[in-house]
């Protein structure tokens, strides 16, 4: 992963980190209140040898000295040194017990043994420390008497004695607050990397880059209320949303495909916003002069109908079994050149119509008279409708959605298309966030249509009544007449005429 990438992360999970955080500093607090406060004191004391003074005695003196106070330095913990002080003392615990409290150390290169003592009373320590300190320099002549009863060379002096201390040395409260805070933050830093490493949802652009080499040709925001207004062209043409399809047009004009301008949408898995993408789109084409053939060749669950407001109780489907002619159940779409075959009704073998000689033939003739050919199709994962239906078009459009397709499932919608040998034209995200670290380029958009002049919304689709009433004519004749003047012709004759 780059930088980008790890400060992404971040920025994802900073609630999370900062929980962690605030959570090791509350549990370092908590330590740190719960315990009680040790106080320590310290006495020093110097170890020195008696000579007659002469210079080779005086080193040969510090030479025995300074190798002898290691020695004198594990003699404080010892039961010599600290049983006299546990009776004078007369002191709650014995002398193993006084051990603990009692640490000595020698700086290097010297002859001076610093003896500490710590006790949550402050006197006690110091007391305690003298005691330690007198009753080594009593002990160590002791033991250093030669066997003729001559006195010990070694002589250790009280240098400076401990005074009791003012402040606490344990809990150090900065200190355990700053070690709290500083795992915290490690933790929450683990957690999300660990987080982002095991997340195998597509998110942004460049998981996609790494599964496929085939482009990204648009990028959908994510609108709470697609559900109310699936078809955002119509509903609000200002909307960033809108914009979005009018790029996904506009990148999909551009796009070089050896089969011509028909193209199957379709998605790994259900509810990644694929009907409602071919829609729009469709409309956005048809907004820019083009005319389109949409089609719902999702003959298990179709939705255009419902969407467009359109009957759809015949169409596709009567279509390739001989039943209907394509000019009596393609209904032309508002005011503009767009024109709609629904699915029909549903029938018991919807792979099979969909991969028939009448349907490829139906898609060369739609193709030969259409600028452009949408068809909506089932996602690929379920069913093998749409793997089928895209070996006779020109392309699919792979639709994901951001944050719910994973990695495995985009991998086994490309596969199930390369196994029957049809194109990836390009790959459309879905539901991209327009907040967040995952935001693709649409928080800061703010452009304005104040200075461009007045903006005449396209109307929306006339209901069927309405139509009727003001023409005279019911929608069935308005698209036998559309169709049939768009040069329909020549389709097939056996898919136009119907079967006895």
């Amino acid at each position: 992963m780059e930088l980008s990438d790890y400060i992404r992360i971040l920025r994802k999970n900073w609630l999370v980190i900062l929980a962690t955080t605030l959570l090791g500093i509350a549990i370092a607090a908590g330590y740190s209140l719960t315990r009680t406060p040790q106080y320590e004191a310290s006495a020093e004391v110097f170890v020195s040898t008696q000579t007659s003074g002469s210079v080779q005695e005086l080193q040969q003196g510090s030479s025995f000295t300074q190798a002898r106070v290691a020695t004198y330095v594990n003699l404080v913990g010892t039961q010599v040194v600290l049983a006299p002080v546990v009776s004078q003392m007369e002191l709650p615990f014995t002398a193993a017990q006084l051990a603990e409290k009692v640490t000595a150390s020698n700086t290097l290169n010297t002859t001076l043994i610093q003896i500490s003592v710590s006790d949550p009373d402050p006197t006690l320590a110091a007391d305690i420390a003298n005691n330690v300190a007198a009753s080594l320099t009593a002990a160590v002549p002791r033991l250093e008497t030669t066997n003729e009863g001559d006195p010990s060379p070694v002589k250790l002096t009280l240098t400076e004695d401990a005074v009791p201390s003012s402040a606490p040395v344990s809990p150090n409260v900065p200190l355990n607050l700053a070690l709290g805070a500083l795992v915290g933050l490690a933790l929450g830093i683990g957690f999300a990397v660990l987080r982002a490493v095991l997340d195998n949802r597509v998110r942004t652009p460049r998981d996609v880059e790494g599964l496929t080499d085939r482009p990204i040709i648009g990028a959908i925001p994510f609108d709470p209320k697609a559900k109310e207004r699936p078809l955002i062209l119509e509903a609000d043409p200002h909307n960033t949303r809108s914009e979005a399809f009018r790029s996904l047009r506009t990148n999909l004009q551009f796009l070089e495909m050896d089969g011509g301008h028909s193209f199957v949408v379709t998605s790994s898995l259900p509810s990644e916003g694929k009907s409602t993408t071919t829609i729009n789109l469709a409309v956005a084409l048809s907004d820019a002069g083009k005319r389109v053939a949409l089609l719902d060749c999702d003959l298990r669950k179709p939705k255009v109908a419902e969407y467009l407001g359109l009957e759809g109780n015949a169409g596709l489907t009567d279509v390739l079994i001989g039943r209907a002619r394509v000019a009596d159940v393609m209904l032309p779409w508002g005011r503009r050149p767009l024109y709609v075959l629904p699915a029909g009704k549903i029938p018991p073998n919807p792979s099979e119509l969909l991969g028939s000689k009448q349907m490829n033939q139906l898609l060369e003739a739609l193709t030969a008279e259409f600028d452009v050919v949408l068809c909506d199709a089932p996602p690929l994962l379920p069913v093998t409708d749409a793997a089928v239906l895209s070996k006779s078009t020109a392309g699919a459009i792979v639709i994901v959605a951001a944050g719910k397709t994973t990695t495995h499932q985009l991998t086994g919608a490309f596969d199930a298309l390369e196994t029957v040998g049809a194109k990836v034209a390009g790959v459309a995200l879905t539901m991209v966030p327009t907040r967040g670290p995952d935001a693709y380029g649409y928080g800061g958009y703010g452009y304005g249509y104040g200075g461009y002049g007045t903006y005449t919304a396209t109307p929306a689709a006339t209901p069927r009544g309405d139509r009727t009433a003001r023409t005279g004519r019911s929608d069935r004749q308005a698209s036998r007449d559309a169709v049939q003047t768009g040069g329909t012709e020549a389709l097939p004759q056996d898919l136009l005429t119907p079967r006895d």
